[in-house]
């Protein structure tokens, strides 16, 4: 059907007496959101089936009525088509959206059962919503200032239920404030498939359980965490560790794999606590694995590079570019790049490459199980990052055979290496020591021991930038917390060095300012400003890339397992 506006798929249905273009078919929880009315919920997730079993969505609803033999609309004394209501209320997450259809979300019989179902949901729960961990962001909180009574008729004792109950070794369940919406057990059978969530006893006694010999083990089991709309499971890693209003949150990517999936990376003063997903559905859904989760803990391991150096003494920043650029003006120079570098930072370290000539670039390929969700087996956030900008012409090696083998022959005598352990990509400390390393990284490890410099640099929670997934799908990052003192920002590091090199002027761009550049340059990104990608990133066209076979026989235009779920 189509709208006045020529607009295909919208009908008109009627909140509150108000008319509004909804999508037809769309769920009408949905629908009355965009209409700008909320009906409360629980049980409903728009990513799940639905379960109708919390009965907080009530609403009441009528059809255009028409004639049963004739099909021709029945019409008022006003010459409009009358309205046939239901005797009854009915769940809005169990109605779809049709054309002409009516409802109304804030009459005095909905507002009565609205506040039923909140008592009978309070009979047993905890009132201590102070020392809650889910204080904060509560639908059942909420929903009981918004639409319960406000005062409790019920004198009797609760019945308490257990808390602090493993149900495996990341989500804890303080049972006696479930209300048994049954989110959890739809998301592991559904999502997850892993069918390991269910209840057990029957009225006030029921319970939530894993099946006998069974735990939440899986790794999108803190997904579960994230969708239970009360403080019933809770996540051991930051189980009362920060009160959310405390939170800033700041919208990131995780560096897993070539998947991108979105997150919001929650920190205090500097301090990071939590990464949960984000949802976009054209990458991701509202789902994270867990093993992303843990990221942020780099940030403050104690194998951090805080330390500008030159043959293993201090120096300041500007004494080891220095050394650096002479190192590569003295010829034979290699390249080694990072898949988990942003777009801009490889487009710096390109520009480096192309200025000593004939010099050789590799990137190291990391690769995975897929779990055939959110893990692809392309362990490297920005591979396709590397391809557009040109820093790499094929795919990326699991092992420098090549390197190794112009190390031994005495071809190559610099290295310059940005974020990868070489000990790691089959060049071994022996070798390396035959060389001098130049080497960017962020943390400690068997390269940087041997390297002639290293210059420290940032974790990606600690700059801003952008990653190209498997998709080709350009999207940003944002900088959560500083970075350590003293430690600059990739780009500016690489700036520098790139000045050092052409004996120039140093000027450290910004992400805006290198998509300027990179826009003029490169055809696929023509048009494209860092400002104006969209906060569910924008699609390239990679049909240049479409021939590159990828991770041992799957297409580099890889689309995400996540799309069998949607």
């Amino acid at each position: 059907m189509s709208n006045q506006n020529g607009n295909k798929d919208l009908i008109t249905i009627n909140v509150d007496g108000k008319d509004v273009q909804v999508p037809n078919g769309i769920n009408v929880i949905e629908a009355a959101a965009i209409a700008g009315k909320e009906i409360p919920h629980y049980c409903y997730h728009p990513k799940l089936t639905i379960a109708g079993n919390c009965r907080m969505c009530l609403m009441e609803m009528g059809m255009p009525m028409r004639d049963r033999g004739t099909r021709e609309p029945i019409l008022d004394e006003n010459g409009i088509q009358k309205i046939g209501w239901m005797p009854k209320p009915a769940i809005a997450c169990a109605t779809n959206a049709s054309p002409g259809m009516h409802i109304k979300t804030d009459t005095p019989t909905i507002k009565e059962c609205r506040n039923g179902v909140m008592e009978f949901l309070l009979v047993n729960h905890p009132l201590d919503c102070p020392i809650c961990d889910q204080a904060g962001e509560c639908s059942l909180q909420e929903f009981a200032t918004d639409y319960g009574k406000g005062y409790s008729r019920f004198v009797e004792n609760k019945n308490v239920k257990p808390k602090k109950t493993d149900l495996g070794s990341r989500v804890m369940l303080d049972d006696e404030r479930c209300i048994l919406c049954s989110r959890c057990v739809r998301f592991s059978q559904e999502i997850a498939n892993d069918d390991v969530l269910g209840f057990v006893d029957r009225g006030s006694y029921s319970t939530l359980t894993c099946f006998p010999g069974k735990k939440l083990e899986n790794n999108y089991s803190l997904n579960t965490v994230d969708i239970c709309p009360v403080g019933a499971l809770t996540s051991k890693d930051f189980r009362f560790k920060m009160r959310v209003w405390f939170l800033k949150e700041t919208e990131s990517i995780s560096t897993e794999c070539s998947v991108g999936v979105n997150t919001i990376v929650s920190s205090r003063e500097g301090k990071i606590y939590r990464i949960t997903p984000r949802r976009n559905d054209e990458v991701n859904d509202t789902w994270m694995p867990d093993s992303g989760r843990e990221l942020y803990k780099t940030v403050d391991s104690d194998d951090r590079l805080f330390q500008y150096t030159l043959d293993g003494k201090p120096v300041e920043l500007d004494d080891a570019i220095s050394a650096a650029a002479e190192l590569i003006k003295g010829g034979k120079v290699a390249f080694v790049g990072s898949g988990r570098s942003s777009v801009e930072e490889q487009w710096l370290f390109n520009n480096i490459v192309k200025s000593v000539e004939n010099a050789p670039a590799w990137l190291v390929s990391k690769t995975g199980d897929e779990d055939g969700l959110l893990l692809s087996k392309d362990r490297n956030p920005n591979v396709r990052g590397a391809l557009v900008v040109g820093l790499i012409k094929n795919l990326p090696d699991q092992n420098l055979t090549e390197l190794s083998a112009q190390i031994d022959s005495g071809e190559i005598k610099t290295i310059v290496c940005l974020k990868e352990d070489l000990t790691k990509a089959g060049i071994s400390k022996d070798q390396l020591k035959k060389v001098d390393v130049i080497y960017f990284a962020s943390h400690c490890n068997e390269t940087n021991e041997v390297a002639k410099v290293v210059l420290p640099i940032l974790t990606v929670f600690e700059k801003s930038g952008s990653y190209i997934n498997q998709q080709f799908r350009v999207q940003k990052f944002s900088q959560a917390v500083p970075g350590p003192n003293k430690v600059f920002n990739d780009i500016m590091v690489l700036s520098k060095l790139m000045a050092a090199l052409n004996n120039e002027k140093q000027i450290t761009p910004t992400p805006e300012q290198i998509w300027h550049y990179m826009s003029d340059e490169i055809s696929i990104l023509k048009g494209i400003s860092f400002k104006n990608i969209p906060a569910t990133g924008q699609l390239l066209d990679s049909t240049a890339f479409n021939d590159l076979p990828f991770c041992e026989g799957q297409s580099l235009h890889y689309e995400p397992s996540v799309d069998q779920v949607l």
